[in-house]
């Protein structure tokens, strides 16, 4: 219940005239007449919302900054919005926002930022609530910085919202904000020109979710426990800069018909194979770095460390550049599943493997000797799991042997002809 007994709150408007500013308090006796006081609030003013528990409100005066008392909580009591910001250039924040509507398809939110909301800017708030946290519609140059978003764990992952839903946005800062057990934690959709940084994201489906974005910049983010860290799908021209995922499971990073983006400096480590009842489940193995129908990206100084695979490439991925990558302790090292050769260095410079046995006679810190990480033997191994207990026998030695004496009998694969002896020295995890 609305607590409606009379509250009073300060109202700071700025006038610019030439000798004076108004400041005054403003008293209420309910949340109607809380609205009607931010509806007359002159553009360019300064509102304090109050302590207290308040209901769902609407912004709708251009250029105000509203904030909150600290004890100040928004309570949507289950319907709609708690927050609809409808005008441009307002900053909302420090405010406690929880219990909006949970329909999805209504794009229930916290808040709610509208079309018309350009440049507007989203900071310092709390929001607890089952349906999207932040929605950002199709709005140009929007901020969103460090607020903390907590989905409802007590309801079904898909059936809660985002915690932060950019739709057809572009220019929008979205950085600092900590997310736990929404849906996704940022889903970015058909928005181009967005920049998404410095992100915690804890107990998620995906940690950051794109479809159909180009021309985005993706740097410094950080994915833990979710049940896959970046999944990228249908779009390009992403740059892919300083990330980090952290033991989640099944993927990392995932890419789905992503072409002509940069993947840089980046660290994944940890993914693991997803729940599954216990039974162990062939193909269901944890990917680093998962590679679908992608083409023409670059993949440079990334760090891959204990995951069951490190990278795993299908469906016609092909024309990608690799250099200066390290593939540290993954159980599996790569998993390519295609009929063609792809080779892995560029310029003369390839990738550090942590299991390459070659040499390096010239000192020259590249190996003598191609590291070919795929043969038929691994093929096989993939076939059929149980056959890693033959992995070290003779039989299994001499098979490898003679696919290198006899080319012919090889089928092609990945080949790094530039393996590093070293680790490099900017790769650290």
């Amino acid at each position: 219940m609305v607590n409606l007994k009379r509250r009073h709150f300060k109202g700071c408007q700025s006038f610019h005239y030439l000798l004076a500013a108004l400041c005054f308090f403003v008293s209420f006796d309910s949340n109607a007449e809380l609205q009607t006081n931010l509806d007359q609030i002159e553009p360019g003013g300064t509102i304090t919302l109050p302590a207290g528990e308040i209901s769902s409100m609407v912004l709708r005066v251009p250029n105000v900054t509203v904030s909150c008392d600290k004890n100040t909580v928004i309570d949507a009591e289950g319907q709609g919005h708690a927050v609809e910001i409808l005008a441009a250039g307002i900053s909302f924040s420090d405010c406690q926002i929880r219990n909006w509507g949970q329909d999805l398809t209504k794009l229930d939110a916290g808040i709610f930022v509208s079309r018309q909301a350009t440049g507007s800017v989203i900071h310092n708030n709390r929001l607890t609530g089952p349906a999207f946290g932040i929605w950002v519609d199709a709005t140009a140059d929007v901020v969103v910085r460090n607020n903390y978003i907590q989905g409802d764990a007590g309801i079904r992952s898909q059936d809660r919202g985002n915690g932060i839903h950019l739709f057809n946005t572009s220019g929008a800062l979205i950085e600092e904000n900590k997310i736990i057990q929404t849906r996704d934690g940022i889903y970015i959709e058909a928005a181009n020109n967005n920049t998404i940084r410095n992100n915690l994201m804890t107990s998620l489906r995906y940690g950051i979710h794109y479809m159909y974005s180009m021309d985005n910049l993706l740097e410094n983010n950080i994915t833990r426990n979710t049940r896959t860290g970046y999944a990228l799908m249908q779009s390009k021209r992403l740059r892919v800069i300083g990330n980090r995922s952290e033991n989640d499971e099944n993927y990392g990073i995932l890419l789905n018909f992503i072409t002509d983006s940069i993947f840089l400096n980046n660290v994944v480590e940890g993914v693991s194979q997803g729940q599954t009842a216990g039974l162990d489940i062939s193909g269901a193995e944890g990917k680093g770095l998962f590679v679908y129908n992608s083409l023409y990206n670059r993949f440079e100084s990334n760090f891959f460390v204990d995951n069951n695979i490190g990278i795993h490439l299908t469906a016609g991925s092909e024309d990608n550049k690799f250099k200066n990558n390290a593939f540290i302790n993954n159980t599996n090292q790569v998993k390519y599943v295609s009929n063609r050769l792809q080779e892995w260095s560029t310029d003369g410079v390839g990738n550090y493997w942590s299991d390459y046995l070659g040499w390096d006679l010239n000192k020259d810190d590249i190996g003598d000797t191609a590291y070919e990480p795929n043969d038929g033997i691994d093929r096989l191994l993939w076939k059929y799991p149980d056959a890693k207990l033959l992995i070290n026998s003779p039989s299994v030695m001499l098979l490898r042997w003679v696919q290198k004496q006899f080319p012919i009998l090889k089928s092609p694969g990945v080949k790094d002809s530039h393996p590093l002896m070293t680790l490099p020295a900017e790769l650290t995890p």
